[in-house]
């Protein structure tokens, strides 16, 4: 099964400010801020759902397919990803714009200030679906996260209109996205992923009730941090999928994408909807007890041991076989 998976691709640069922002501002002055920190530490990490996602699927060996827009800075990124078994052949290259970029300074305190460049990734609305599927032999899936808006609605017209099915993940585009736009990359999805607060955020905004959603969709897959996730499908009893036990709790960022990552490698594989979330809450476990959204490794053995631990030995010998 070919799954292309389009969105952003992003690097965060994260620093550390050892003082507290509150006694840097003079109240009067408020108009007119004018300061830099002189931070202690910098980590730059890969980043971008999209990119996120990919790198999960290849650690799986499901062979994802990249789509979305960078700049020529993308070079490094490049060479990791491919190295971790993403097909990168479809990445747009900016000629003229950085690849986005996240930047943000957290200070004692644990407030931030932060800013993203969305750069290159506003040319993501300028790749057409019919070349990524010419050049791979045609798509199964396409999966729809988090970009340029322009790009989020233009790919979704282009898979109805060339009969591809599409998966629907807005995630943190969805905060800006009216009724209208909603309901134009929802209806007719094959699957849309949110988590709960997302799931009652497009019901308010389209004003459809969950069984209206569920009648616009294939799968409803709805998140729901430490308890799992629940799959609905319309005329079926729902599915309940826990969490594996962590080891540790280091740090949350990218555990949705993570969960992604393992579902729709799951499906790749061509296995039941439950097996899928299983696999996807092992991938998003390993992402929270490790600090970086692409700096776990996924080891053969262990994971299937702790597969087993969690959802049964017979589960794990299901998965056993599609593992690299």
């Amino acid at each position: 099964m070919r799954i292309a998976v389009s969105g952003s691709i992003a690097n965060d640069h994260l620093m550390t400010f050892p003082g507290r922002f509150a006694d840097q501002l003079v109240g009067d002055q408020l108009h007119t801020v004018s300061l830099s920190f002189l931070v202690d530490s910098l980590e730059v990490r890969r980043g971008g759902v999209a990119a996120n996602i990919c790198f999960g699927m290849g650690q799986l060996g499901a062979s994802p397919i990249l789509v979305g827009a960078v700049g020529a800075d993308f070079e490094e990124y490049r060479a990791w990803l491919d190295r971790h078994g993403v097909d990168t052949a479809s990445v747009r290259i900016s000629e003229i714009l950085h690849t986005a970029r996240f930047v943000c300074t957290t200070d004692a305190d644990h407030n931030q200030i932060g800013s993203f460049y969305t750069g290159a990734m506003s040319e993501a609305r300028l790749i057409e679906l019919k070349s990524v599927a010419d050049r791979v032999g045609g798509l199964d899936l396409v999966h729809i996260g988090a970009d340029d808006p322009e790009a989020m609605l233009r790919h979704t017209e282009e898979c109805r209109t060339r009969s591809i099915p599409f998966a629907a993940d807005f995630s943190q585009q969805l905060a800006r996205m009216d009724g209208e736009d909603i309901r134009t990359l929802t209806e007719g999805a094959a699957y849309l992923f949110h988590n709960e607060y997302e799931k009652a955020l497009v019901e308010s905004k389209t004003g459809w009730s969950a069984e209206q959603v569920l009648g616009k969709v294939g799968t409803r897959v709805t998140t729901l941090g430490p308890r799992g996730v629940l799959i609905e499908r319309a005329g079926e009893d729902p599915i309940e999928v826990g969490c594996p036990e962590e080891e540790r709790k280091a740090e949350p960022t990218g555990v949705g994408d993570a969960f992604r990552a393992g579902f729709l490698a799951g499906l790749a594989w061509g296995t039941s909807l439950e097996r899928c979330a299983q696999v996807g809450c092992m991938v998003a476990t390993l992402v929270i007890e490790t600090v970086g959204t692409q700096e776990y490794t996924l080891t053969r053995g262990s994971f299937l041991d702790r597969f087993a631990k969690a959802y049964g030995t017979d589960a794990a010998e299901e998965v056993r076989g599609h593992l690299i």
